[in-house]
């Protein structure tokens, strides 16, 4: 069995489609990276924010808003990475048709950026089939706190 797999630790919890429960959902979870000695910059904004939009679209557009559709969160520690998983309830979307919001033509449209904020925050970003789960993975760059 490879190291990370023995290391691993695993958090899952649903988390009501209400814009208010996004920061403490987000402090918990960094609570618990840092408690796994995964800690730094990258966790403190990049973390932060990545995860922080990925419950924001999962409320606002997969959920709609509708209080009694929870989004689940998983939380995946590992030794060399951290691995969230974010699933609203909707219908999905598809990643790839999402305009670049970056291009002359879609900078004055609404709507990419959040996608486009996540692949430049995070080390991966993955969609499930259906379009209404996201995973986000953030690569440790520095070894952990007491095997420095």
């Amino acid at each position: 069995m490879r190291d990370q797999e023995t290391k691993a630790a695993t958090f899952a919890f649903d988390v009501p489609s209400d814009v208010q429960a996004i920061e403490s959902t987000v402090a918990d979870l960094v609570a618990r990276c840092r408690a796994a000695a995964f800690d730094g910059p990258r966790l403190t904004f990049n973390f932060r924010i990545g995860v922080t939009e990925a419950l924001a679209n999962a409320m606002l557009y997969g959920n709609r808003g509708d209080a009694h559709k929870p989004v689940r969160v998983e939380l995946l520690l590992e030794t060399t990475r951290v691995v969230v998983r974010v699933r609203d309830q909707g219908n999905g979307f598809n990643p790839h048709a999402v305009p670049d919001p970056t291009l002359e033509c879609n900078l004055e449209r609404p709507g990419g950026r959040g996608v486009f904020l996540l692949r430049k925050l995070m080390d991966e970003v993955r969609y499930n089939d259906q379009g209404n789960e996201v995973q986000l993975v953030l690569v440790r760059t520095m070894p952990p706190r007491g095997q420095r």
